[in-house]
């Protein structure tokens, strides 16, 4: 069995054929295709995260809209970009988001990609320390939000407080018990993820990675996930990691599907650069009919070695066309690969 969702980058554009053209439709559309995942039988809604972009960007009132729309489907994102976060109000933020949708956040974090602007985190207040990088700043700004969900209090009370306050040090409210073992970290390289596992995150793996070996996108992606699994052993954690991997996948099964996206997608990885000194492997999309379909995602070792699969979709085609683009892979496509 393999959990599996959605992934939305909350495009919007005011051009005639999209259906997303303002932020407002975005986000309603957005909480209506987590609806809609959930009558499917899909298992997670997750939504990406970008600043200064016709983008979706601050997630937690989209969580908790659709976390009181929903009752059992996961709700994440992949993934907040770190550099950009206060972590004391995100634990704030995060923890009332979790309690509305009574424990299903599934938060995926990162040090951060590519962005719109030159150092767009600076024009919300941070700096990388004396000797520190950006990615630096993120994964302390990550560290200090991991230490603060486990719900330890460590700020002085006032003594003349306006209200009375529990015994002892202060913690952040409102706290959500468990939220700190479902926050995944969106890593682009096996160093990253390997770091990952060592603070008892799970792992978040994208379509695209740090190319370190020059093999398929595939293979390099199942040797990241080997190497988290291996680093979370022998960290000795008493819990089970997750792992998720994304993946374009359409299902053609109808003229409109073939119209759109017909006969095939990019059947073969790219190599490129994202503004970084090293190699960027961008993977494959599979598009194809369901019997072809099936066959090809047989042989993408990654997904086999991930537990939950995360579909992106073309949110600007619409709540309806999208919920039918999830149902083509869950009815056609899933159990014939032991998925359902």
């Amino acid at each position: 069995m393999k959990k599996i969702g959605f992934l939305s980058f909350g495009h919007w554009t005011a051009a005639s054929q999209s259906q997303a053209r303002s932020a407002a439709d975005v986000l309603l559309q957005s909480i209506d295709l987590a609806v809609a995942a959930e009558e499917l039988g899909a298992d997670g809604a997750y939504f990406r995260v970008h600043h200064f972009a016709r983008q979706l960007a601050s997630p937690f009132p989209l969580l908790a809209a659709a976390g009181a729309r929903t009752r059992r489907i996961e709700l994440g994102t992949a993934v907040i970009d770190m550099r950009y976060e206060n972590p004391l109000y995100m634990v704030e933020d995060a923890g009332a988001a979790d309690l509305i949708a009574g424990g299903r956040l599934q938060l995926g974090i990162s040090r951060g990609s590519p962005e719109q602007v030159i150092e767009g985190w600076r024009y919300f207040g941070y700096e990388p320390g004396e000797g520190e990088s950006d990615a630096d700043m993120g994964r302390r700004h990550a560290r200090v939000f991991l230490d603060l969900l486990r719900g330890r209090g460590f700020a002085e009370p006032n003594p003349d407080p306006m209200f009375p306050n529990p015994p002892g040090l202060l913690r952040l409210e409102p706290h959500s018990e468990g939220l700190r073992e479902r926050i995944w970290w969106g890593a682009a390289s096996n160093a990253t993820a390997v770091w990952a596992a060592k603070l008892g995150m799970n792992l978040q793996s994208s379509t695209l990675k740090a190319d370190e070996t020059g093999e398929p996108f595939h293979v390099q992606q199942a040797a990241q996930i080997r190497a988290f699994r291996a680093a979370w052993a022998e960290a000795g954690h008493a819990r089970a990691p997750r792992v998720s991997v994304s993946r374009n996948i359409v299902a053609l099964v109808d003229d409109l599907d073939r119209a759109y996206f017909g006969p095939g997608g990019e059947d073969a990885d790219q190599v490129g650069f994202l503004g970084g000194p090293g190699r960027a492997i961008f993977g494959r999309s599979y598009v194809a009919e369901p019997d072809i379909l099936v066959e090809q995602l047989r042989g993408d070792e990654a997904i086999a070695e991930a537990d939950t699969l995360l579909i992106t979709v073309p949110n600007q085609l619409g709540v309806a066309y999208n919920a039918h683009l999830l149902e083509a892979i869950l009815v056609h496509v899933a159990p014939a690969l032991g998925w359902r």
